[in-house]
C-alpha cells in the first residue's frame, strides 16, 4: 500500500495482490480521499498518521507508521512452534521498518536485519531435553515439567549477562510482546512499559480472566479437554472444577509461587508478578472462530489465528517428482511437530506404522530425525520438511500429525484432512475437535494396531466427506477483512500510538474474585432480607396481637 501526496492531500492507493489456490482475498478499493494536510495545517500531522492509518484498514491495508519503533519479544521459554508463529509478527513488523529484538532459548533462525534475536542459552526447557512421550506417564498430567524448569530458570536468567544487558535497556523500547504460556518468568521487564501477550496456544480462560473476561464453564471448555455441547450436568461440574483447579494450582499455589521466590530474591522492589501481569494492554490470540468457538471477546483481545498460515511456495524438485508420482493413490504426510522428534517414539510404536505404510497403495513423506531399517520402497524419510508447502499440495490425502495447534491450523488452512494421534497438553483436545467436526479422524497412541492405522487412513481418503468438511473451514478461516498477521501488525502499533492505549482494559480486570462475582453484595442483600424478614414478622405480630388481642379481651367481657 502506498500513501501518496497530492496537492496537500493524502491517498491511497492499494497494491494489488495475488491469489491464492482458496481465494481468500476481499474487495479491492478503488483510490481513497483521507484527509486535507496542506502545509499550514501540518501542526495535525499526528492526527493525519492516524487517520491515514484507520482509512488504511478500511482499505484492506496497512498505512505507513509514523516512526521506526523499538519492540522487544520476550520468548524465553517456548517451544519450536511457540517461536513460529512470533516471527511472521516479527518479521512482518520488521518489513515495516520497525527494530525488533527477540529473548529466546532457541538458537537464530532469521537473517532479516531488523530482527535481532538473543538465545539465553539455558537448557531447562528445550526440545532436546524433553521426551513428551514420557509425560504421558506423568501423573501429574505434565505439571512436573514445569515445576522442575521454570523455578531454575527464574533463578538462572537474569544472570545471563546478554539477558541483565537487555533488561537494563528494557525502557528504550516502545513496547513489549511477552509469549503469554509459561513465561511468568519474564515479567519483571514489563514492570512500568506497555506490554502486549500473545497467546500461541490460542484462548486460555486464565488469561481471559486476567483482562476481566471471566468465560463461563457452562460452555467453554478447558486448555485440555473437549466435551460435546451442550454439555452435560457431570461435564459442566468436571469442567468447573477444572477451570478453577488448574488456575489455583498453577498461579497460587505451585508454579507461579515458586517463580515469585525466585523473583523477589533478585528484584525485592518489584510488584508481585501477577500484579505486574494485570497491567497489561492487549492479547494477541492464536484461534478463530471459524476453527474453534465463537466466544465473547473484548476489544483487548484480538484473533490472529493462522496467523502463521501462508500460501504454497514451489517445492524442491526431488519432493515435487516423488509427490507426483505417486499418481491416482496420492501421498501420506506424516510428522509429529517441531516440539517431537520422531526418535522420541517408541520403538513399539514406530514398527507398527512401518508395517501399516508397507501395506497402504499411497506413497509416504515421513518427517523422522533418525534411521528406520527396512523401509518399504513406498516411504520417504527425511529430517526436515516445508509442512505447509506439502499440505498445500492436491496428491497430499491425509496429514497424520500430533494435532498440535499450528499444524492442526495449517491442514485446515490448506485443506488436507488429518489422522490425529495426540501426544500431550491441549493435542487430544485438538484430535477430539477433528473427529467431532468431521475433518478426519482419532486415534489414542495406547491403542494402536497395524490394522486401525491402516482403516483409519483408508477411511479418510475413501470418504469424501472429510475432504469436503476440511475445505468447508478452510473457506472462513481465509475469509477475512484483513490477513490476520496485518491485524497484528495493526494492534501493536495501536498500543504504541496510544501510550498503551489504557481505554481498551475493561474495569473488570482490577476487581478481585470477590467484587467480580458480588459476593459482597450477595450477602449483603441475603442480610437485606433477613432483616427485612424480621422487620415484617415484628409488625404482623403486633398488628395480629391488637386484632386478636382485641377479641379475646371482648370476648373475655362478655362472659
Amino acid at each position: 500500500m502506498q500513501i501518496l501526496e497530492k496537492g496537500g492531500e493524502l491517498y491511497h492507493r492499494p497494491h494489488s495482490k495475488s491469489r491464492s489456490k482458496v481465494d481468500s482475498s476481499g474487495p479491492r478499493y478503488n483510490t481513497l480521499k483521507l484527509v486535507n494536510c496542506r502545509s499550514s495545517e501540518m501542526k495535525l500531522a499526528p492526527l493525519c498518521v492516524l487517520v491515514a492509518a484507520v482509512a488504511g484498514i478500511v482499505a484492506g491495508e496497512l498505512a505507513p507508521p509514523e516512526r521506526s519503533y523499538k519492540i522487544l519479544m520476550l520468548l524465553p521459554v517456548s517451544s519450536k512452534s511457540h517461536r513460529n508463529v512470533f516471527m511472521p509478527l516479527a518479521e512482518a513488523l520488521a518489513i515495516r521498518g520497525h527494530k525488533i529484538v527477540m529473548l529466546t532459548n532457541h538458537p537464530k533462525s532469521t537473517k532479516h536485519p531488523n530482527i535481532h534475536e538473543v538465545p539465553h542459552g539455558l537448557t531447562h526447557f528445550r526440545e532436546d531435553n524433553i521426551n513428551m512421550f514420557d509425560s504421558r506417564k506423568d501423573p501429574t498430567g505434565g505439571f512436573q515439567l514445569f515445576l522442575d524448569s521454570l523455578p531454575p530458570i527464574a533463578r538462572e536468567l537474569y544472570k545471563v549477562p546478554v539477558v541483565k544487558e537487555l533488561y537494563d535497556k528494557r525502557k528504550e523500547f516502545d513496547l513489549i510482546i511477552v509469549n503469554h504460556m509459561f513465561n511468568e518468568v519474564a515479567y519483571p521487564f514489563v514492570h512500568e512499559i506497555p506490554f502486549i501477550t500473545l497467546a500461541t496456544p490460542g484462548m486460555d480462560p486464565r488469561q481471559s480472566a486476567v483482562l476481566g473476561n471471566v468465560l463461563n464453564p457452562a460452555y467453554v471448555p478447558n486448555h485440555i479437554s473437549n466435551y460435546t455441547l451442550p454439555m452435560s450436568a457431570w461435564n459442566r461440574f468436571h469442567n468447573t472444577l477444572i477451570h478453577i483447579g488448574t488456575s489455583l494450582y498453577w498461579r497460587n499455589w505451585a508454579v507461579v509461587p515458586l517463580i515469585q521466590k525466585e523473583i523477589s530474591a533478585q528484584f525485592p522492589e518489584l510488584p508481585p508478578l501477577l500484579d505486574l501481569e494485570r497491567n497489561m494492554s492487549l492479547a494477541l490470540i492464536n484461534t478463530h472462530f471459524s476453527i474453534s468457538m465463537p466466544l465473547p471477546l473484548l476489544p483487548s483481545q484480538v484473533e490472529v489465528g493462522g496467523m502463521h498460515c501462508r500460501p504454497a511456495n514451489p517445492l524442491p524438485q526431488e519432493l515435487e517428482s516423488w509427490i507426483t508420482g505417486a499418481g491416482s493413490a496420492g501421498v501420506i504426510y506424516f510428522s509429529l511437530g517441531s516440539f517431537t522428534q520422531g526418535t522420541d517414539m517408541p520403538v513399539q510404536y514406530r514398527d507398527l506404522f512401518v508395517q501399516a505404510f508397507r501395506r497402504v497403495p499411497q506413497r509416504v513423506i515421513w518427517k523422522y530425525e533418525g534411521v528406520i531399517e527396512n523401509v518399504p520402497d513406498n516411504v520417504m524419510i527425511t529430517k526436515w520438511l516445508p509442512q505447509q508447502d506439502i499440505l498445500a499440495h492436491d496428491k497430499v490425502k491425509v496429514f497424520i500429525t500430533h494435532g498440535g495447534l499450528l499444524s492442526m491450523q495449517e491442514a485446515i488452512y490448506h485443506a488436507t484432512p488429518l489422522l490425529a494421534i495426540p501426544i500431550y497438553g491441549d493435542q487430544p483436545r485438538n484430535g477430539k475437535f477433528v473427529r467431532d467436526s468431521s475433518l478426519g479422524d482419532y486415534l489414542v497412541w495406547e491403542e494402536l494396531t497395524e490394522d486401525m492405522i491402516i482403516d483409519a487412513i483408508t477411511k479418510i481418503i475413501n470418504d469424501p466427506k472429510y475432504k469436503e468438511n476440511v475445505l468447508r473451514m478452510s473457506v472462513p478461516l481465509r475469509d477475512q477483512l484483513t490477513s490476520p498477521k496485518e491485524l497484528a501488525v495493526f494492534w501493536t502499533e495501536y498500543v504504541i500510538r496510544h501510550r498503551g492505549a489504557p481505554q481498551l482494559r475493561s474495569p473488570a480486570a482490577q476487581l478481585s474474585w470477590v467484587e467480580f462475582l458480588m459476593l459482597d453484595v450477595i450477602l449483603l442483600l441475603h442480610l437485606s432480607f433477613i432483616l427485612l424478614g424480621f422487620i415484617l414478622r415484628r409488625i404482623f405480630r403486633v398488628i395480629s396481637a391488637k386484632i386478636f388481642g382485641s377479641d379475646a379481651t371482648k370476648k373475655k367481657k362478655n362472659d
